[in-house]
């Protein structure tokens, strides 16, 4: 055989073992092009982002002269094709625990002729909204006779944003540790035939799943431990709630996550396919569960949905017992969710997987 018949007969044999295997085809060319098309949807040409705020209202049914020039300024700006405010009116302990909780970047307050603005320095999304918002209530004053206006910096334990990001980093390790170390762990048995010379022990299949399963709730508290000590000790993290409530929170999170490996790689045969598939289902979470900024700046149309997602009540509930210290009756639906979504992947995990 010459050298260039040997060349050429490798070269088809390469060629035909990646089109005899559709998974490889679909994650090579399919997948990254719903994803540039997803993408492309969602960063399209299009109006600056509303500036998000909340304001403290004076009374049940008194609109303050702040509330009236912002509402009157959002009709104008949105008439004329310019971006808007994304406003929400309320008490003044509902707008500071907004602010607490991440949720919103700048609390507006009038105190008679004063304006007093809430936000955190560090976050820029904050300093950002106070200066767009400032120069909006100046600019209608005719700068002649500025407002007085007051800033009240939010950079106690507990209100800043670090704070808001650790609950989500748990969430984001937990999540990553449910789907990669169960589901790659399957897949390399599979590819390695370790599979086989299980199937032919007499264990019981639920027994496999459920070592794998237990194996990564073992590595799961040190992970929960480290990311608890570095913020309470590095950055002073106030922790409100019940320290059992926050490791049941999570335990219950990983279950759900490692039930959801499981599913995926219940018939996964290579790498490539349960990487794609992994990327696949956390991509969602990723981007709306609200891991680095509150799940709430999304449309209310798609909270139904973002709800759902086993990430957002998660890190929900984390947030809520640590910063809010909630307690068991208030996380109970975060709880419930978690626990459906732990199940369901479980019994259908164990119902479809596959030894070869």
């Amino acid at each position: 055989m010459s050298r260039s018949h040997s060349l050429r007969e490798l070269y088809l044999s390469r060629i035909r073992e990646f089109y005899r295997q559709p998974a490889r085809i679909f994650w090579v060319y399919g997948f990254p092009t719903i994803l540039a098309i997803g993408l492309g949807l969602a960063f399209r040409s299009r109006a600056p982002e509303s500036i998000q705020l909340d304001v403290v209202e004076v009374g049940s049914s008194i609109i303050s002269p702040v509330q009236k020039t912002l509402l009157e300024y959002d009709a104008t700006a949105r008439r004329d094709g310019r971006s808007g405010l994304q406003l929400k009116s309320g008490s003044a302990e509902d707008a500071r625990r907004r602010l607490m909780t991440g949720k919103t970047p700048l609390v507006v307050e009038q105190n008679g002729s004063q304006i007093i603005y809430r936000y955190d320095p560090t976050r820029p999304e904050g300093v950002a909204a106070r200066a767009a918002v400032d120069d909006i209530l100046q600019t209608a004053a005719g700068r002649k006779d500025p407002v007085a206006t007051e800033d009240i910096k939010v950079t106690e334990p507990g209100s800043r944003y670090i704070d808001f990001l650790i609950p989500g980093l748990i969430g984001l390790n937990t999540m990553g540790g449910g789907l990669w170390g169960i589901g790659f762990l399957l897949v390399n048995f599979r590819m390695a035939k370790l599979l086989k010379c299980f199937v032919a022990t007499p264990m019981p299949r639920r027994n496999f799943l459920l070592a794998l399963l237990g194996a990564r709730l073992t590595f799961l508290l040190p992970d929960l431990g480290v990311l608890m000590l570095l913020g309470t000790l590095v950055f002073n993290m106030p922790v409100h709630g019940s320290w059992l409530l926050i490791i049941v929170v999570d335990v219950l999170g990983a279950l759900a996550f490692a039930g959801i490996g499981l599913l995926i790689a219940s018939r996964a045969q290579s790498t490539e396919t349960v990487s794609g598939l992994m990327n696949l289902v956390m991509l969602p979470m990723w981007l709306f569960s609200g891991v680095f900024f509150s799940s709430e700046r999304f449309p209310d149309v798609a909270q139904p949905f973002i709800k759902a997602l086993p990430l957002t009540q998660l890190i929900s509930a984390l947030r809520r017992v640590i910063l809010e210290g909630a307690g068991w009756l208030d996380v109970t639906p975060a709880l419930a969710i978690l626990a459906v979504w732990a199940i369901a992947s479980f019994c259908l995990a164990l119902r479809i997987f596959r030894w070869t």
